[in-house]
């Protein structure tokens, strides 16, 4: 007879639950052999197709296959020439070239005939099997073709033709008759996205729901855990080569201008804005953190006598922000100048550098705007020639009279910054402008007070579209002046001791601002989320890939 108590009423639920929990571990054991077993029988099929009969035997064989690992391991150099996919054109027919892609279409015809798409960062061209002892082509090179997967590298030579009709599913408008190809490295034959399925527009959508067709949708969080693919489709290649021109131009016009080029450090002792949105850690005992911006070492730089300096680097922010346009981690465009008169000096250079990012971008990435249109439809940014700059007052008295109630000395929210930006370009026909002189309390630490009324400063913030992308302002350059704001903000003097003390050898007027390059390309291409624009980007959830 036993002499355990019978059980309670709460064993009795955990035994429940460790029922369902193990109903629940089968079903999902189940379910995860059901998958692994249609992923090997995938494996087996494209493993079988691949196989020759025994007594198949190609006098060809030597025109395709797997290339062996160590053949790629930097073994010689065979001083052959490689044509890029996208110099392929009418003018290279007749040529034999040779070509390394990724295969992003295979289809094939029959068991002589094949074609294979190859796209090599914004370029694809049509490659064309076709089995023939003259071409030296069999019938299994065609067969070794068509069982590859999709997204494997992939070395082609062969002879570029002109195709009978346009072209509608690749850039180049020639083809390449294939006579040899060989397999570099293959993808997993079921890829986790479809490069077709994340490039798709909305307009492709709604045209198959019209037709009563169910199309795959790829959500953001899946792209961004799946980048490397991700990143493959024509409006990425676009974006992230406009980023790069954004980035070149903005350090070829400071320099242009006289700027010079400097890096500071990203882990400081004590905070760069101000407030609690920073990063902590221990950097070999010590408390400190990341900077949230190149604010105190370029003003440092000033002081040093180099009158101009700019620095492209990463910034920092611990700001649990999920919105669309915040991120922790982003690409900071900085720079900072003396001032002879007036704080408008550094807003003229704003305004000669924007202008020219817009142009060039507009004058020669044509290519890239066009591609990132097709799939993200933008109207192009409306702008002048010469910016238009409103005081903060007369951008909230415009809201004012839009019926929007803006607390007098506050910031703008989003919504107020978008509403004014629709009436600044209805009133004034730019999407680009100035707003300047705001109030003291809504500014960092550092900002130079009005002379003519100390609750307003010498600052402005910039704005692309309705949203903000650039603050600047004047720095103030006495340090007694300096310390008095950085109590007032809360912040502790003695972390910041080496910048102030700066101030005291002689420091001249100057100023400056800082502009994100992700938000910069989100709003010029009007994206609708700034992760588009960041290519491993950083938010309150994402610290992975």
């Amino acid at each position: 007879m036993s002499s355990e108590p019978p059980p309670t009423a709460a064993a009795a639920d955990e035994l429940a639950a460790d029922l369902s929990a193990a109903t629940l571990s089968k079903k999902q054991q189940k379910k995860d052999a059901r998958k692994a077993e249609k992923a090997e029988k995938a494996a087996q099929r494209q493993q079988q197709q691949q196989q020759l009969p025994a007594d198949a035997e190609d006098p060809f064989a030597a025109n395709y296959g797997d290339v062996p690992v160590e053949e790629i391991q930097s073994k010689a150099i065979s001083g052959r020439s490689w044509t890029k996919i996208g110099d392929l054109d009418a003018d290279a027919a007749g040529r034999s070239v040779l070509i390394r892609g990724a295969t992003q279409a295979i289809r094939p015809v029959s068991k002589k005939m094949a074609f294979v798409v190859l796209r090599q960062s914004m370029s694809t061209v049509q490659c064309v099997l076709v089995a023939s002892a003259d071409a030296g082509v069999s019938t299994q090179m065609v067969r070794f073709a068509t069982a590859l997967s999709k997204e494997s590298i992939v070395d082609v030579e062969g002879v570029v033709s002109l195709p009978k009709e346009p072209l509608k599913a690749t850039t180049q408008q020639v083809e390449i008759q294939v006579r040899k190809i060989y397999c570099i490295n293959r993808a997993i034959p079921t890829l986790p996205i479809n490069l077709e399925d994340a490039a798709r527009s909305e307009a492709e959508f709604e045209k198959a729901e019209q037709a009563g067709e169910k199309l795959v949708r790829v959500g953001q969080d899946t792209r961004l855990n799946y980048r490397a693919i991700d990143l493959r489709t024509p409006t990425n290649q676009a974006i992230f080569r406009i980023q790069c021109q954004v980035e070149n131009k903005f350090r070829e016009f400071l320099l242009s201008k006289d700027f010079v080029g400097i890096h500071t450090p990203k882990l400081i002792s004590g905070s760069s804005e101000g407030g609690a949105a920073v990063f902590k850690l221990l950097y070999n005992g010590q408390p400190a953190c990341l900077a949230q911006s190149p604010q105190l070492y370029k003003q440092m730089a000033i002081c040093g006598g180099y009158e101009r300096v700019f620095e492209v680097g990463p910034v920092f922010r611990a700001e649990n922000s999920n919105t669309h346009r915040h991120l922790c981690e982003f690409v900071g465009l900085d720079a900072e100048m003396e001032i002879k008169e007036h704080y408008f000096e550094v807003c003229d250079i704003i305004d000669g550098l924007f202008v020219s990012i817009f142009k060039h971008l507009t004058e020669n990435c044509k290519k890239e705007l066009e591609t990132i249109n097709r799939q993200y439809p933008f109207e192009p940014l409306q702008y002048l020639e010469k910016t238009l700059k409103l005081t903060y007052e007369e951008g909230i008295q415009m809201l004012k009279e839009a019926g929007t109630e803006i607390e007098p000395m506050g910031d703008l929210n989003t919504e107020a910054e978008k509403k004014l930006g629709r009436l600044v370009k209805e009133k004034y026909g730019t999407d680009f402008f100035i707003l300047y002189r705001y109030p003291l309390a809504v500014r960092p630490f550092y900002t130079m007070p009005c002379y003519d009324n100390p609750a307003y400063t010498n600052s402005f913030d910039v704005f692309i579209r309705g949203e903000e992308i650039i603050s600047g302002a004047q720095r103030i350059h006495t340090p007694e002046l300096l310390s008095k704001r950085a109590t007032e903000c809360g912040i502790d003097v003695s972390t910041i001791s080496a910048y102030i003390e700066s101030f005291s050898y002689g420091a001249p007027p100057h100023g400056g601002f800082g502009v994100g390059l992700e938000r910069v390309v989100m709003l010029f291409c009007a994206l609708n989320n700034i992760r588009k624009t960041s290519m491993f980007p950083r938010d309150p959830q994402r610290l992975v890939p």
